[in-house]
């Protein structure tokens, strides 16, 4: 017996194996993914509730009886309007992008190419950016009602974009190319012999349309549908801009400043109730619907357009649609050059300078905005991309209970507003707490990155996601047969494997942090103040010039960063947006 037991074998390199080889260390490895979810999402969205029901230290839901008041009916109008303009937003969105990707897609005309190109200029608008170069063009003091009151000499502007039409245009404008891009990809995908045999049955057009196109695009409609409601309920800068008070992102952002803490924590829950209801049915209804395409995918022919007449409208309406599509750029460019202070009453500003441009790299309190959102951009994406990789590999590649639930927390903040994600932050670090370190975030350098790492995670995390989908696990098992280690497979087979992914992930995400406005108007110090704030008080500073200087930035990194995402992933970055 002894003996046995002085030769007992040691732990060797295989029983040592073993251990990651249990079923259950899957868990040690998921762990501290589903221990930030809870530190950064759950919880500070569970003190915000707790916030609205504590009162006086007293628990009570007299906040939320204040809310759904019949005598006071500010926040209920508040709901019902943000709802009625996500519904408009919807339906306008839904006709302009459906259109034009079916009219890009199927018809070959003059300026086919630049306007497919162009179609996708809104994407490089950050949301504040895009607001205010439409009230420099069509606001009541904009360019074109001034014009065309001069040229007629009228007593008043004809027509300006104000109020709650002018939230649905901005809307529209901005937003179409969710639809136009799911469009797109859906219609590319169909097949015409579909089309071709309806049509020999003796379907005329629109029955085609209706009976056979429309079905194929509803799965891509549908998601889009719910992605530009969720969106048009988040909206924020548009009802500033316009002067609408009556959403719920602006009485949350005025519960808020006026102090009344309580009522914004309530606002916020019931808003992302509201929002985290529509992500779980957009998740739904793409689980349940599968309209699968069984033909042997034969690429679409585009019709070209023959007749002299229709060639020449065409050629007109694509010129129409390309200064429609351009103008908010090239306003913004214009008034970068203007004098701050010089354009008043005049239809284009009367003096111009480089001077903007220059002070932005030579100006220390001009440069500051820019330098505090390169860093806290930087600081938010690598934490984005160090968990949205990992995060992404265990739901694709790992086998564990809780994949649904890691997936919706992640998308959660997704679906939030940006208002609602500060005031959830501000509720859950404006005490010291084990999640913080024991230190007061709120008023720190630390809380803006947090913000933004909570926001935009769903962009690594869905590029990464779908580039590993499409990888054959077998070739980082063949990695780990030949008895690499997992750290070496990963980093020498998969890593390089989805890179593409990941960039566009990666590059997107810091795009939206650089133009992230929502959540940084709430938590921003004057020491953190980064270029999206500095955007919106140069504006009501009445330094025009130096704000749009700053836009047209914006607007270059944008697209700098859009076409390299093209360029290195290709369609992969469609999966990200």
């Amino acid at each position: 017996m002894s003996t046995q037991m002085q030769h007992a074998p040691a732990p060797t390199p295989a029983r040592r194996k073993s251990i990651t080889a249990s079923p259950y260390f899957v868990y040690v490895l998921v762990s501290p993914l589903f221990f930030i979810l809870l530190a950064y999402v759950i919880y500070p969205l569970y003190e915000t509730f707790i916030a609205s029901v504590n009162v006086d230290e007293e628990i009570t839901w007299k906040n939320y009886a204040r809310f759904f008041s019949l005598e006071h009916t500010a926040n209920l109008e508040a709901l019902w309007t943000s709802i009625y303009i996500s519904i408009l937003s919807v339906i306008t969105c839904g006709i302009v992008g459906v259109t034009m990707a079916f009219l890009l897609e199927r018809y070959d005309f003059p300026g086919r190419k630049i306007l497919s190109v162009l179609a996708l200029v809104p994407m490089a608008l950050p949301p504040l950016i895009g607001v205010l170069s439409f009230t420099f063009l069509y606001g009541e003091s904009g360019i074109f009602p001034r014009a065309i009151k001069e040229l007629f000499g009228l007593a008043q502007v004809p027509f300006s974009l104000k109020g709650f039409w002018g939230v649905v245009v901005v809307h529209t404008f901005t937003m179409y190319t969710y639809f136009f891009m799911t469009a797109t990809a859906a219609i590319k995908g169909l097949d015409p012999s579909l089309e071709e045999a309806a049509a020999n049955l003796g379907a005329n057009r629109f029955t085609v349309w209706r009976r056979v196109i429309l079905p194929m695009l509803t799965p891509a409609m549908i998601a889009s549908s719910l992605l530009v409601f969720m969106v048009s309920m988040a909206s924020y800068t548009a009802p500033l801009i316009f002067g609408i008070d009556r959403t719920m992102t602006m009485q949350i952002y005025l519960s808020r400043t006026n102090g009344d803490l309580d009522m914004a924590a309530t606002q916020s829950t019931i808003l992302s109730v509201v929002s985290v209801a529509f992500l779980l049915i957009m998740r739904w209804y793409q689980g349940a619907r599968n309209y699968q395409n069984l033909s042997k995918g034969v690429s679409v022919h585009r019709t070209e357009i023959k007749s002299k007449a229709g060639r020449t409208i065409t050629m007109v309406l694509s010129f129409i649609a390309t200064i429609i599509l351009m103008l908010p750029i090239l306003v913004l460019v214009l008034i970068s050059f203007s004098v701050d202070g010089t354009w008043t009453v005049q239809i284009l500003p009367p003096q111009y300078t480089l001077e903007h441009y220059i002070d932005l790299f030579t100006d220390s309190k001009t440069w500051r905005p820019i330098a505090n959102s390169l860093q806290l951009s930087a600081v938010a994406v690598i934490g984005i991309v160090l968990f949205g990789v990992a995060a992404a590999y265990a739901m694709v590649r790992l086998n564990f209970k809780g994949k649904t639930l890691m997936d919706v927390l992640i998308m959660l903040p997704w679906a939030l507003p940006g208002t609602v994600v500060a005031v959830n932050l501000i509720a859950a670090f404006s005490e010291p707490t084990v999640f913080s370190f024991n230190q007061v975030l709120i008023g720190t350098f630390w809380i803006i990155p947090l913000a933004y790492f909570v926001r935009h995670l769903p962009l690594v995390f869905r590029s990464t996601s779908a580039t590993l989908m499409q990888m054959d696990p077998s070739v980082e098992e063949a990695a780990r047969n030949l008895g690499a280690s997992w750290w070496y497979s990963f980093r020498r087979v998969v890593f390089p494997m989805a890179w593409g992914g990941i960039l566009a992930g990666t590059l997107l995400a810091f795009v939206q942090c650089i133009g992230e406005f929502v959540a940084s108007i709430l938590i921003f110090t004057p020491r953190t103040m980064p270029l999206s704030v500095a955007v919106y008080q140069r504006m009501y500073s009445f330094e025009f010039g130096t704000a749009c200087a700053y836009g047209v930035l914006q607007i270059a990194v944008i697209i700098i960063v859009l076409f390299l995402s093209r360029k290195v992933a290709g369609d992969k970055v469609n999966t990200a947006v």
